[in-house]
């Protein structure tokens, strides 16, 4: 007789005798049940009808994997397969492609910000925090008084240097 392993788990061929036997032991055992259920199909008991078809394996037939299947792809061609499969790859557009390396800003372009006037004065980058202050008491005339006296404290900063 095989093996419990082989009898139940195992897809090779067993006699129904040692099936049967396996049930006939432990009869609460519903793996054992199933796989007699399958070797026999209709002519099984009632009790191994039943307890096949509530199995939850018993929805599922058993196919063994031929893992050389799975696995005849390399990785590079897998990615190729998916990217492909419904249509995922991202390439360019037709025409010529724009030179980005080279970015060109005028001074009307600058970005000003008090985040940026507060880090050229931790930087000690006095002379750009006083541009950048003026620049945004231009942009900003109710905020102009405030900015023209963080303009005098930094200017008597640098005369006291």
């Amino acid at each position: 007789m095989a093996s419990f392993n082989d009898i139940i788990y195992k897809n090779i061929e067993v006699k129904t005798n040692d099936i049967e036997q396996v049930v006939a032991r432990y009869p609460w055992w519903s793996a054992a049940r199933l796989r007699l259920y399958r070797a026999k199909g209709a002519n099984s008991d009632v009790a191994t009808r039943l307890i096949a078809t509530l199995h939850p394996m018993g929805a599922i037939a058993r196919h063994d994997i031929d893992f050389t299947k799975l696995t005849t792809l390399s990785h590079d061609e897998l990615i190729d397969k998916f990217l492909t499969l419904d249509n995922y790859r991202i390439t360019a557009e037709e025409g010529e492609a724009e030179e980005l390396s080279e970015a060109k800003f005028d001074d009307e372009d600058d970005i000003v910000s008090e985040e940026l006037a507060e880090i050229y004065l931790n930087q000690g980058l006095y002379s750009q925090a006083i541009d950048t202050y003026r620049k945004l008491s231009l942009l900003n005339s109710e905020k102009s008084i405030y900015f023209a006296g963080l303009i005098a404290k930094i200017e008597e900063k640098l005369e006291n240097k």
